[in-house]
This record gives structure tokens, sequence and C-alpha cells, in this order.
């Protein structure tokens, strides 16, 4: 999992005009007024399109980002109140520092995402379920009016994802059912900072918000591999600079350390997930095909523990493990890695000017899918060189 894996709504590929209010000279009952109003609104919309199929679902999605958003506080007012915690101030702080540092160095979204606060009360903002049929690796796909089809669906309630995972597994989905500490809305509102995630690492934590605020500057419909491919350069970069800013070389790394084990764990997950894909084609008995399967997935748990013990892998990914492997768990194998180096020597082309980098990945997403993939693969080759 990437260090900002987050369930996605629709986003808006350009980046967002300035609010015509400013959301931080509103009182706090006029603040969450705002919200309130812009939800439903979006809410009614929603149910528009779709004539009202699946309505608890969309209740529960509108009620969940409710109160999201009616928990989130301007930062710099939970800073100055006397019941935050020395820690969680500090935290806070750090936030203002990273964020202003994003608009001002990095040429990132200069808006109201991430300059509010919510303590939701929970470990995970929302709880996602991804399936995926017995003998295949495509992940079954949920279709909604606004944002399209995607290959998960997410609740805002534990209990409620678990009853879909059940009715899934029932139905002999592989399935997979995780909690997820941050999610972006991509400028439909205002993202706040989360207690689920404040207190992550000085690293993880400026490099989601480094990922997200990119996304909200490009975005292109229906094209992942480039989208996150995007991001993830903005994002390492952004989190080099800001560790130098900041004089400290030892968070940097250990962030390159992570990113690393992070690429051996990702070819381990490939490697299993392409030796699945190459099974599920066979013309195989189910019997064996079951068996076969059950192979696989067994030596891969062991392959596991040998990076382990070598000392390729360490501690950070038995939490990941821990839920074991099937398909849903692998159908969503990051594929967007391979065109990270193509952006890179983009930015080493412009000579690390952001605005120039920006430009030269707009023009990209203005070309056919084809061609831009095309164009970044051999920007990678030419790094290589």
């Amino acid at each position: 999992m990437k260090i900002t894996d987050l369930p996605r709504y629709k986003h808006r590929s350009h980046q967002p005009e300035n609010h015509q209010v400013d959301d931080f000279c509103l009182s706090p009952k006029q603040y969450s007024m705002k919200i309130s109003l812009t939800i439903i609104c979006l809410f009614f919309t929603v149910i528009s399109l779709s004539g009202c199929s699946d309505l608890g679902y969309y209740i529960q999605c509108a009620k969940g980002q409710m109160e999201v958003m009616s928990d989130s506080r301007p930062i710099t007012e939970v800073i100055t109140d006397p019941q935050t915690t020395p820690e969680i101030r500090q935290r806070l702080e750090e936030v203002l520092l990273i964020r202003d540092f994003a608009v001002t160095e990095l040429g990132l979204p200069d808006n109201d995402s991430y300059r509010s606060y919510a303590d939701i009360g929970r470990p995970y903002v929302v709880w996602n379920v991804v399936a995926a049929a017995e003998f295949s690796l495509k992940p079954k796909q949920w279709c909604f009016p606004i944002a399209g089809c995607v290959s998960y669906r997410g609740y805002f309630k534990q209990q409620e994802a678990e009853a879909l995972a059940s009715t899934l597994r029932a139905e002999s989905y592989d399935v997979d059912l995780y909690g997820v500490q941050a999610y972006s809305t991509l400028s439909w509102f205002d993202d706040p900072v989360l207690n689920t995630f404040i207190s992550s690492s000085d690293a993880r934590l400026a490099g989601l918000l480094f990922h997200e605020l990119a996304h909200q500057l490009i975005y292109i419909d229906d094209d992942t591999s480039f989208n996150e491919a995007f991001a993830m350069t903005v994002q390492i970069e952004g989190v080099r600079r800001w560790f130098q800013q900041r004089g400290n070389p030892e968070e940097w790394q250990r962030f390159l350390e992570h990113q690393e084990q992070g690429e051996v764990f990702q070819n381990y997950l490939q490697k299993i997930h392409n030796q699945l894909e190459t099974l599920y084609q066979q013309d195989l008995p189910t019997a064996q095909m079951r068996t076969e399967k059950h192979r696989l997935i067994s030596r891969a748990i062991a392959d596991f523990d040998e990076l382990k013990s070598s000392g390729k892998l360490d501690h950070h990914f038995d939490q990941w493990m821990s839920r074991g492997l099937n398909n849903a768990r692998l159908a969503g194998i990051a594929t967007y890695r391979e065109l990270i180096p193509g952006f890179q020597n983009l930015l080493q082309q412009c000579q690390g000017d952001f605005s120039c980098f920006y430009t030269q990945v707009k023009k990209l997403g203005k070309l056919s899918r084809t061609e831009r993939l095309s164009q970044l693969k051999q920007s990678s080759l030419t790094a290589k060189q």
C-alpha cells in the first residue's frame, strides 16, 4: 500500500477557483451551516441523477461526509483552544508550516483544504470493501452517478462494510475489507486534517498533503497510472525539499529507505499477481484451479517470510500481510510506479522548477492515454541512460 492509499470521490481535474467567501471569517455555526447546505445540495443532485436507486447507500455517504465536515474547525482556532493537547497543537502547527510550504515552494493550490482539523473519534474515517471473483484478479465494479465506476465501496460505519463483505463472501467472492485513515474529495469539499493521521511521521504527513494537493492541481479522468505517478513525483520531491529546508537529512534518509522497501514489497506482490493471472487463464477443472491457487498463495506467504529473514523487508508490512492474500487484495496492485522516473526526468529537464513541470504535465494530459504513456515511458528510458 502506498503512502497515501486513499479512497476517492469524483475529482475536478483543474485547480479550484478562489473561494468567494473566506470560510475562516465565519463563526463555527455559520461554517457548519455552509458545509451542511453544500452537502445537502450535492446529495439531492446525486439522488436526482440516480433515480433514487440504492438510496440507503447514498444517504450514508452524504451523512458521513456531513459529519466529518461539521466536526471540522479552522486549525488556527484549534491551536488556540486551551483544551487542545500539547501533542495535537504541535502537530497542527507543523501542518500549517507544511501547508504554506506546499504553496510557496511547490506551487500547489492555495485553498482551504487541510487548513481545518476534525477529531472524528475513531481510528479510521471510512472502511472500504473490495471484491473479486474466485478465479479473477479483476475487481468488482460499483457505478455511481457522479463518481462513475470504482473498484471499491466505501462506508463511514464499519458494521455496514462488514455486512456487505459477508454478503459478498457468501456469493463466493474473495473480499478485502480495510480501514482508511484519510481520503480526498479533491476539491469537491475543503478536506480537513483528521485525527486518524495527524500523529503520522513527518514524512508521511507531509507526503500525504503534497500528494493530495497535487491531485487537486492536475487530475486526468480515467487514467489512474498517470495521476498516481504524477502525484507520487510531487510527493517524493516535496518531502525531500521539506526535509532539506528543515535541516533534517536523517528523516529524508529514513524516507528513502522506506521507499526502497516499498519497491521490494510491490515487486513481491506483483510476482504473485502475475502467477495467479497466468493460472486463471488456463482451462482447468474448478477443483484443480482451486488447489493451484491455494498452493501459489501459500508459496507467496513463505516468500514474504524469507524476505523478512533476509532483511529486505522489515516489520512495517506485517499489518498489511496479517489479513492474508486473496484476489481482492491483489487486484489493486499499483501499476503506476514504472511511470515515476519519466515524471522525475521531466522535473529534471525543468531544472527543478515546478511551474515549468506542471506546464509540461498539463500538455501530456491533453494527449491521448496511449500517447502520454508512450512519452512518459520514453522519458523513463532517457532518465536511465
